[in-house]
């Protein structure tokens, strides 16, 4: 959750690349990324060593995804114009994004100590310590942030993710509240004209709780449905179509939509008597606010279809164990850190009483072939689409008597379906995951396995081995 791109340009002698220079900006701004590259070129064309273009020709790549490029040509800019604070935050915003944790936190030093007075390089340097392990030198980075600028909500946000690994929940929560105005946070807010619940009894109407996020994070929020039901309330749960028979069928005292969208008002759409909202990443604001509060959590609280979960039973039943096997995400930013080799679980497949059963969304034909390169015997199931048929996954994943995952969406619906989950976590693990913990307040029948160091595998597959 990095504070980014800054579009500060230097001043240049030239009037006609300061002409460029602005017209490149606001497209920039404006997000027409192909326009403003146009135009930064433009101006080395003219000036090869303009450090303003260089630099941001550089977050333009950044963006794209190609970071090696982008490296190269902010430390051009730095060549040039050392003195550049904002240079050395974005190469360490870029060399974060590579894994490179180290030099980025001297890329961010370098900077505070060209400007120490900047609360975005201060939250910035927080995320690459969390990133490091150092939780406690994080929050107060993100604490200073917030000092020098109270209305720096990135920094609130960062600084509620911290503090939510750590266990605080209470501060946590409220802090977390500030990712409606992070630029990494992909949910839009929805601009009811009903009031936010704070979790009263409403008078009359229904409260409509609504899903943000993920898949995984839909599912994770969905355990205090329980809670809102306990609530007196009459509600209306809106979630991802994918998860809507699934949802219904586990909650029947409830309707389920999965339809609604930021313009429903009581004007348009008085069938719905929308009394108040609240996004489901909010919940636990009302209902968690201490690990005593998890005792609350019903376990399992989804239901698979038990005519497909027992087909599914019978038909890979061969007298093994069947264990589930998800191994990879495409989350751009963390799915290289959570991702593992299926190279790396040979020791897992030499077992003889396990039959590996593949839960891995996916091109059937690709997986087939990561299997084949590695020598995994996972099998494929090509009538389950893991993506797109939530609930036909959902009675596979019921179906197994294990699941062995990482940290993706196949760790919570197998957590919320109750089903025994060992969850293979990065060295740093997203904040949900806590810290120092081998089990999940979220999902009791989950086992949580970290790595000892960053990158280290190896060790975690071989206490996996001795668990299972």
């Amino acid at each position: 959750m990095s504070r980014g791109l800054t579009l500060t340009a230097r001043q240049t002698p030239s009037r006609s690349i300061q002409r460029l220079l602005g017209n490149a900006l606001q497209h920039h701004r404006a997000g027409q990324l192909a326009e403003a590259e146009r135009i930064y070129r433009q101006i080395l064309a003219i000036d090869a060593e303009h450090a303003d273009s260089l630099h941001l020709l550089g977050m333009i790549a950044y963006h794209a995804g190609r970071h090696q490029d982008a490296v190269e040509m902010i430390r051009r800019a730095i060549v040039v114009h050392d003195q550049g604070a904002s240079y050395h935050s974005n190469l360490g915003i870029v060399l974060q994004a590579q894994g490179k944790l180290d030099e980025a936190a001297t890329c961010y030093a370098r900077a505070l100590a060209l400007r120490p007075g900047s609360a975005e390089i201060h939250t910035n340097l927080g995320n690459i310590l969390q990133a490091q392990g150092k939780l406690d030198e994080a929050i107060t980075c993100h604490e200073r942030a917030l000092t020098l600028n109270p209305a720096l909500t990135e920094a609130r946000y960062n600084l509620g993710l911290a503090q939510l690994l750590q266990g605080s929940f209470t501060p946590g929560w409220r802090n977390f509240e500030g990712r409606w105005f992070s630029k990494d946070f992909a949910t839009p807010m929805r601009a009811y004209p009903q009031p936010l619940w704070t979790g009263e009894k409403l008078a009359s109407g229904r409260l409509l709780i609504w899903g943000e996020q993920g898949i995984g994070d839909e599912i994770m929020f969905a355990g205090l449905v329980p809670d809102v039901i306990r609530s007196g309330n009459r509600c209306l749960l809106d979630c991802d179509p994918r998860l809507k028979p699934l949802f219904s069928r586990s909650f029947p005292d409830i309707e389920v939509s999965s339809v609604l969208s930021s313009k429903i008002d009581s004007e348009n759409h008085p069938e719905l008597d929308i009394a108040a909202h609240l996004p489901s990443g909010s919940l636990p604001t009302l209902f968690r606010a201490n690990q005593a509060d998890f005792a609350a959590t019903t376990s399992p609280y989804l239901i698979a279809d038990p005519v497909e979960r027992e087909r599914f039973r019978a038909r890979y039943a061969d007298g093994r164990q069947l264990v589930g096997l998800a191994w990879y995400t495409r989350n751009r930013n963390k799915g290289p850190d959570r991702s593992i080799d299926l190279s790396l679980l040979a020791s897992l497949f030499a077992r003889p009483d396990i039959r590996w059963v593949s839960l891995q969304y996916g091109d059937h034909d690709e997986l087939e072939g990561q299997a084949a390169a590695a020598g995994a015997p996972v099998l494929i199931d090509r009538a389950v689409d893991q993506f797109s048929d939530i609930d036909a996954f959902a009675a596979q994943v019921a179906a197994l008597d294990m699941v062995v995952t990482i940290d993706n969406s196949t760790a919570h619906l197998a957590g919320a379906l109750g089903v025994p989950t060992i969850v293979l976590l990065p060295f740093v693990s997203d904040w949900r995951w806590l810290q120092n913990r081998e089990d999940s307040p979220w999902y009791p029948t989950l086992r949580l396995f970290r790595q000892p160091k960053r990158g280290d595998w190896e060790s975690v597959v071989r206490k996996v081995q001795s668990a299972l």
